[in-house]
């Protein structure tokens, strides 16, 4: 199929820029709710929008370096979690954007908001699959979109990154199927010494990255959601700031922080 049907235009039209990106639709998408208009409403909306395109381009690298990690080709695995890194430096930055609005402004649109909340973000949720979540976490998330759950248990049938992680290190007989927590723990720490596992230890060192930049990407929004409504609820009903601080806890490589205390603990 040509290039021209794939983005759905007729044989004998050219292909251009705008229709090639879809910009029409793409900018007709944005739809400000408050009476009275509300400046900053629209920032508001692309934003968030631009973070729905991104969270999709994060599954579907994701998907790929699943893929690729699966047959060790830690190469192509290398340079598509090197792309994941950059995509969420690029979203830690757009949360700067969002604070060039003040509190009274975005108050003129945000009653007009409920009951919609970042939470429901379905993307966002499959990213946490993707890496290594569990599914029970997110059955609270069902009650307004219960299509949800079909999508979310869809996506559980295919293995998640920390699974495909600790299957590749058994392959390698750095830890085994029935090792222990603590076990892993010593295992992780003990690559770092041995130049042999010189690409496994590159590999944690990328995974301990991803980790530490999902954790930095919430606590700015953490930041930025308290300085622009303090402690109140969220809009979809959630504890708001409270909320968004007990994430701050998750990570989904616990194993490789704890091995950083292991890492020299006899000296």
């Amino acid at each position: 199929m040509d290039k021209e049907h794939e983005v759905g235009l007729p044989s004998n039209q050219a292909l251009t820029y705008t229709k090639y990106l879809r910009v029409n639709e793409l900018i007709s998408l944005q739809t400000p709710v408050a009476e009275p208009k509300a400046h900053d409403e629209m920032l508001f909306i692309i934003i968030h929008q631009t973070y729905e395109l991104w969270f999709k381009q994060i599954n579907y690298e994701l998907t790929a370096l699943i893929q690729h990690l699966t047959k060790d080709d830690l190469l192509f695995s290398f340079r598509m979690m090197d792309r994941i890194s950059e995509i969420f430096r690029v979203l830690v930055q757009q949360i700067e954007i969002l604070e060039t609005m003040t509190p009274i402004e975005f108050n003129r649109f945000r009653s007009n908001l409920n009951p919609a909340s970042g939470f429901q973000s379905l993307q966002f949720r499959e990213l946490e699959l993707l890496a290594g979540a569990q599914i029970s976490e997110y059955e609270r998330f069902t009650k307004l979109e219960p299509e949800w759950m079909q999508t979310l248990q869809r996506r559980k049938t295919q293995p998640s990154l920390r699974e495909t992680f600790f299957a590749l290190l058994e392959r390698h007989g750095v830890v085994t199927a029935d090792s222990s927590h603590e076990t892993i723990v010593k295992a992780i720490s003990a690559v770092y010494l041995e130049s042999r596992h010189d690409a496994i230890q590159n590999l944690c060192e990328h995974l301990i990255r991803f980790d530490e930049q999902i954790s930095l990407w919430r606590f700015r929004h953490v930041q930025m959601v308290e300085r622009m409504i303090g402690m109140k609820r969220g809009t979809g009903g959630s504890l708001g700031v409270n909320y968004l601080q007990s994430t701050l806890k998750k990570r989904f490589f616990p194993e490789l922080w704890e091995a950083r205390t292991e890492m020299g603990a006899d000296y």
